[in-house]
């Protein structure tokens, strides 16, 4: 099954000269959506991972599902004022745009085995803030993972100190 014909492109979302990656026509098609989850466990079988680490709100729906398959715990990252237990915070750039994230001060222990996950990698910015946000917590990252990797963005440069993996490349 070729995962990249469920990914529907949309120009100038959210702004003029964003072409947009749309998962949703993904997620609608429960065989797809299954086969994208299987494909992420498949690249990750042999890592040691006690915690997914995902930013809202479409990193939430492969870490939910992704977390349960390889039987460790989920942590979501949110926008400002989202959580309600004491927070740390990193403010970051995208691709269109300045953003902020928080992680509760108490999301899993020093020393834990982490996954970043995210939708999708573009020039990088939401992966290395949720990176940081992990490394206040004294996390160990075992490896970055995306559904999709923009490879004209060249977000990956920014990740070359862990291990990246990306199911689909555009």
């Amino acid at each position: 099954m070729n995962l990249k014909k469920y990914i529907r492109s949309i120009p100038d979302f959210p702004k003029k000269g964003i072409l947009f990656k749309d998962i949703t026509t993904l997620l609608k098609d429960k065989k797809a959506f299954k086969r994208a989850i299987d494909g992420l466990a498949k690249i990750l079988k042999n890592k040691k991972i006690d915690y997914i680490v995902a930013a809202e709100s479409r990193g939430f729906i492969f870490a939910g599902a992704l977390s349960y398959k390889l039987g460790c715990g989920f942590v979501p990252v949110r926008k400002p004022g989202k959580l309600p237990y004491k927070t740390h915070s990193h403010k970051y750039s995208l691709e269109y745009g300045n953003d902020s994230l928080e992680i509760h001060q108490d999301a899993f222990p020093k020393n834990s085995k982490v996954l970043i996950l995210d939708d999708l990698l573009a020039t990088g910015g939401t992966a290395l803030a949720l990176i940081a946000l992990a490394k206040k917590l004294k996390a160990d990252i075992v490896a970055v993972v995306f559904l999709i990797e923009l490879i004209d963005l060249k977000g990956i440069e920014k990740l070359k100190d862990y291990p990246v993996y990306s199911l689909l490349k555009f």
